[in-house]
């Protein structure tokens, strides 16, 4: 299992993580905008947001870092942008912690097969502090 953070920006998160980068004296690491996701047919990324960094990684130290704008209209407060983020290999282990933050919180994002992961969601716990939780397969 592993634990990383997720700091997200509004429109200017190519800039932070160059920024970041250098201070770190690291790289820029998967960047990808909006507009490289694969199509999806339920959903058809807005003009505005196709530029927009959806991933970007940097590694500090041990661990990676990683980035993205929120998509246009999404709701932004600063300070507040900093997402932990579990990963594991285990399916089940990303279900029963899924399961468990929802209780009392609030669900933003169902787990549910991505492009990215095999079981991804996104829950707001009963003290407003928003997870995700995603299983990796280690290939």
């Amino acid at each position: 299992m592993q634990l990383e953070l997720f700091i997200n920006f509004d429109g200017n998160c190519r800039e932070a993580v160059d920024f970041y980068a250098k201070v770190f004296n690291s790289s820029v690491n998967n960047l990808m905008t909006y507009g490289d996701a694969p199509p999806d047919p339920d959903y058809t990324v807005p003009e505005a947001d196709k530029n927009r960094i959806m991933y970007a990684g940097v590694p500090i130290g041990n661990i990676v870092v990683m980035f993205s704008d929120v998509p246009t209209g999404s709701e932004f407060v600063s300070g507040n942008n900093i997402n932990p983020t579990i990963s594991t290999e285990n399916k089940d282990d990303v279900t029963q912690m899924f399961n468990d933050l929802k209780e009392g919180g609030e669900v933003l994002m169902e787990l549910q097969q991505t492009f990215f992961s095999e079981w991804f969601g996104m829950v707001k716990d009963k003290y407003g502090v928003t997870w995700q939780i995603l299983q990796f397969s280690q290939e």
